[in-house]
């Protein structure tokens, strides 16, 4: 019983955790204090532009294409917004100090935790891509749970976001992994924020919903799993003639996906498919299939793993592109709790 005392802690407002975010991001309504009118902060909050690093991650062009909001406001918005900001450059010391404020959530299995340098890190996206039945979805499923667990270095746990590309995410799922860390059902799955997104235009403006929640209620979100990340982009671009749009499209959508994460210190976790390539055996590699997204994915993610199946329930997770994890490999199991260390 005492887990889920310490679960409904976990979604009150934490005083400490809250302070620590106010000064983690200024908030838009600052803007007021200079000259800003309060219907034009409106018009960001809109579009999901909350915080002042917002308005500096966004374009000029971007912020002119909100109705109402003119060349000559656009121009007073962001000289208000450099105004409240540091010009941008920082020592190395001092970023490591912001670097702080970074959390990890586990993913249930020890070994793969290890292998992730401690978890799904936060500010940054974490991809995993593998075939059909290599455990992204469970994985997905299983850091639901997870990530409302108090944690390592102080992570007091928080609520999740899911967005469900494929329609796999099921909150049944999430009860036997609930029962495995001693949790209230109905207290974990409304911890839960669901969407289902239906074209990948959807998926992109829910993102703008996304933002404004997080604003909404700061410092209470820790992480936000797209299940998967390119397939409604496979099924509204077709043909290498739609491909150039496809990648740009794909490519906003992952930089809204980078801030978003970056503005909110929050993980963001991505499942990828495979496919084929059909020049492969033209160059004798070993495994002929790779990630789908091409380069626009590859340079976005920060920490790409790859999953393959093993024997039984066993999978294999390696480290596939990482700015600062060694190449390497750790197996884990699909239990009915999710997942979990593979048994020697």
């Amino acid at each position: 019983m005492s887990r889920n005392v310490s679960m409904d802690q976990v979604v009150s407002h934490d005083d400490t955790i809250d302070e620590d975010d106010e000064s983690f991001f200024q908030d838009i309504d600052t803007l007021q204090n200079h000259g800003i009118n309060v219907a034009d902060i409106k018009k960001l909050k809109s579009v999901g532009i909350c915080t002042i690093k917002g308005i500096q991650m966004t374009t000029r062009k971007r912020l002119g294409n909100i109705k109402g909001i003119s060349e000559a406001k656009v121009e007073k918005i962001k000289e208000a917004a450099q105004k409240l900001c540091d010009p941008g450059f920082q020592t190395a010391l001092e970023y490591s100090e912001r670097r702080r404020y970074c959390f990890r959530v586990s993913t249930g299995s020890e070994e793969l935790d290890k292998l992730l340098g401690g978890g799904v890190e936060s500010m940054a996206i974490t991809e995993v891509f593998g075939e059909f039945r290599t455990g992204k979805t469970q994985l997905s499923h299983t850091l639901c749970v997870s990530a409302q667990l108090p944690g390592a270095n102080g992570y007091p746990g928080g609520k999740v976001v899911f967005i469900d590309t494929e329609n796999t995410f099921r909150p049944d799922r999430l009860r036997p992994i609930a029962d495995r860390f001693n949790l209230d059902h109905a207290a974990m799955l409304d911890n839960v924020l669901y969407a289902r997104a239906y074209t990948s235009e959807h998926q992109s403006e829910l993102l703008d919903y996304v933002a404004a929640k997080f604003h909404e209620e700061a410092g209470v979100f820790k992480i936000l799993i797209i299940d998967s990340i390119m397939a409604l982009f496979r099924v509204d671009y077709s043909g290498r003639g739609e491909l150039s749009e496809r990648q740009q499209k794909l490519g906003q959508l992952l930089s809204r996906l980078q801030k978003i994460s970056e503005e909110y210190n929050v993980a963001v976790f991505i499942t990828n498919q495979m496919t084929a390539d059909p020049g492969a055996t033209m160059s004798f590699q070993a495994d002929p299939k790779k990630p789908i997204g091409g380069h626009i994915l590859a340079h976005a993610s920060t920490t790409r793993i790859s999953l393959r199946k093993g024997r039984g329930e066993v999978r294999i997770a390696k480290i596939y592109d990482s700015p600062d994890m060694p190449e390497n490999e750790a197996t884990f199991a699909i239990t009915n709790g999710g997942i979990a260390d593979a048994k020697e």
